[in-house]
């Protein structure tokens, strides 16, 4: 049976993505570590969550896209956006599955707050074993990229 309320996959829009800094983290292991450590908990249902003073206008289409995690003047990862909630004081929270995806290191300017990335500017996942990649020094990772090698 056909359902008419459902969007053809072709006429389906690819999710929106955003880019934040990972504030306090001293590498991305230490963000892992963090984004992990809510795995199983009780008080949060097993999802890691940021705060923010506001809920992005746009917030419908990052449903399913990723949060990409810039660090050392690099994205080194993403984390799945699950949705953005109320936390009850007047901001919002950025409710993420709790697991960092090591992507392929792309220079990135640090900002303030979070900023929209389009999945055709993002960067793609490494493979499996890969997460010692992020480790790649800013200056080189920038060199190599000129070089059109990452």
């Amino acid at each position: 049976m056909l359902d008419y309320c459902s969007p053809t996959p072709h006429l389906m829009s690819m999710p929106l993505n955003m880019t934040k800094i990972a504030f306090r983290s001293e590498s991305p292991a230490t963000l892992r570590k963090w984004l992990e450590s809510h795995i199983g908990d009780a008080a949060t249902g097993g999802e890691a969550r940021l705060t923010t003073r506001y809920k992005p206008k746009r917030f419908e289409e990052m449903v399913g896209g990723s949060l990409f995690w810039i660090h050392q003047k690099k994205i080194v990862g993403r984390s799945p956006i699950i949705g953005f909630q109320d936390n009850g004081e007047g901001r919002q929270w950025i409710r993420l599955e709790p697991k960092l995806i090591a992507v392929h290191p792309l220079p990135r300017r640090a900002h303030q707050g979070w900023r929209y990335l389009e999945e055709a500017d993002a960067p793609a996942d490494l493979g499996e074993g890969a997460e010692g990649a992020e480790e790649i020094p800013a200056e080189m990772l920038g060199e190599l990229a000129n070089l059109g090698l990452v």
